[in-house]
């Protein structure tokens, strides 16, 4: 089946340019439900902001559920410090190294947004000189210098800048000759691109679906409760699509598909593992079998929250996972492929 791999880049870079931490979401599933519209979907929303999107099959009755996650990490107001510089709270989980220098903007309430760089409190080693080097990158020093003219609270305040604003890390995407997309966000804004694919094709080729089918783009995923509710009910088989991390003792590459056997939730289910690596073999799929001990999914949640069906998941390689990330065209693409072969494979 031929992939549009032209139509998935263009969306994964609008996408990937749409903020959306987790708590702040609307927009980019707006985006979504928008497309899957376009592509003929039924789609509604959850009572916690999650986007459904199902295609109908011969059996409605056993359902197969896909997801990913449109959320991603970023950062809020912690505290306005006396001299208007800003003291900020994670969302999701990440190293401050890996933000450190990085432009941000803070979301006000009244929707203005207001630009800023990610800052050690001791930057300069020309004022501070050792400290610069070793001042530890915590909560504690670093800060967010604002591109105004602020010098201390109440001019911040003016800006319309209040605690518990959202902070927006510029995803900075570019998308090489060579067929690498680095950016950050593709966690998990790469999958959700791949669903786009698997639909858009599946469409094009009026492929006749045994079961229906659910997309589940959930919108907490990074926070840990993404798909713990509103899964379709008829769901025999939930498979999360989400980002594979390449490093040190990982099979997992950029350039394919990864099935993942185990995370810090414990194995995914053997049978699905099985039928997802038959169904690659079958098709020539380039993947790789994975373990992530430092790791979790929309489907491991699911699973906490007492969700009764096998559960899986699969995903592009995404190297440098949660700080400057990279995928290829061809990881992509490879987890397209394995998706359309699970959504039409007839065994459930």
């Amino acid at each position: 089946m031929t992939i549009n791999m032209t139509y998935v880049v263009e969306n994964l870079e609008k996408l990937l340019n749409i903020a959306s931490p987790s708590g702040d979401t609307k927009n980019a599933i707006d985006f979504v439900r928008l497309e899957f519209e376009k592509l003929g979907l039924e789609t509604r929303i959850t009572k916690k902001g999650a986007l459904i999107g199902t295609m109908r099959g011969k059996d409605d009755t056993k359902q197969k559920t896909l997801s990913a996650h449109v959320d991603t990490l970023g950062g809020m107001v912690k505290e306005i410090k006396s001299n208007g510089r800003l003291k900020m709270t994670q969302i999701g989980g990440y190293a401050w190294n890996s933000v450190e220098g990085e432009y941000v903007q803070v979301s006000t309430a009244d929707g203005k947004l207001v630009d800023g760089t990610i800052l050690l409190n001791k930057t300069s080693v020309h004022v501070y000189g050792a400290e610069a080097r070793t001042t530890d990158r915590d909560e504690k020093n670093m800060e967010i210098r604002l591109d105004e003219e602020v010098e201390n609270e109440e001019q911040v305040k003016a800006l319309g800048i209040e605690v518990g604003d959202f902070i927006y890390l510029n995803p900075r995407t570019v998308v090489t000759e060579s067929g690498f997309v680095k950016s950050r966000h593709l966690d998990d804004k790469a999958c959700v691109a791949t669903i786009l694919g698997m639909i858009e094709s599946i469409k094009e080729k009026k492929a006749e679906l045994p079961y229906t089918v659910n997309f589940y783009i959930s919108n907490y995923e990074e926070v840990g409760h993404g798909a713990a509710a509103g899964i379709p009910e008829n769901t025999m088989e939930f498979v999360a699509i989400d980002m594979a991390a390449p490093g040190t003792g990982q099979t997992s590459k950029e350039q394919a598909v990864t099935i993942c056997a185990k995370d810090s939730s414990g194995p995914y289910d053997l049978e699905l593992k099985r039928k997802l690596v038959g169904l690659a073999k079958n098709e020539n799929i380039d993947y790789k079998i994975d373990i992530y001990p430092s790791y979790g999914s929309d489907a491991s949640a699911a699973m906490r929250a007492g969700w009764e069906f096998k559960h899986g998941l699969i995903g592009p390689g995404v190297d440098a996972s949660h700080a400057f990330e990279r995928t290829h065209k061809k990881g992509l693409e490879a987890t397209i492929r394995l998706g359309i072969a699970y959504i039409l494979d007839k065994d459930l």
